[in-house]
């Protein structure tokens, strides 16, 4: 295991990941404004986020033909996302958002991505 903390840079950011164990995973997710995370699901990654600092918008399908749900997210907006809900972030400004999950790091399919990941 890599020595923590670690930070992972992502097209929309980083991640810096603060906690790592064979049973649960701290992160906070940086989102510069104006860029979004994937539209995805986890086949089993539970996670929970928690905004610690500035706005996004949070996305969640019923399934991947629907349009999605868009609700505000702010600071102190929490939200659990069970495996199978299609979801996704936006910022509106910088934002900092907690995310604390089962240690399924690998688990991400990507339904649309803005910057061409599969």
């Amino acid at each position: 295991m890599p020595e923590i903390p670690y930070q992972v840079d992502k097209p929309w950011g980083h991640e810096r990941i603060w906690a790592l164990t064979d049973r649960y995973v701290g992160k906070i997710l940086h989102v510069k404004a104006g860029h979004v995370l994937s539209c995805q699901y986890h086949e089993r990654k539970d996670e929970t986020m928690h905004v610690l600092s500035g706005e996004l918008i949070l996305r969640i399908w019923a399934d991947a033909d629907a349009p999605p749900e868009e609700r505000a997210f702010r600071a102190g907006d929490s939200v659990h996302i069970v495996p199978g809900t299609i979801h996704s972030i936006e910022a509106v400004v910088d934002s900092d958002v907690l995310e604390a999950s089962t240690p399924e790091l690998d688990d991400v399919i990507r339904l649309r991505d803005r910057y061409g990941r599969s």
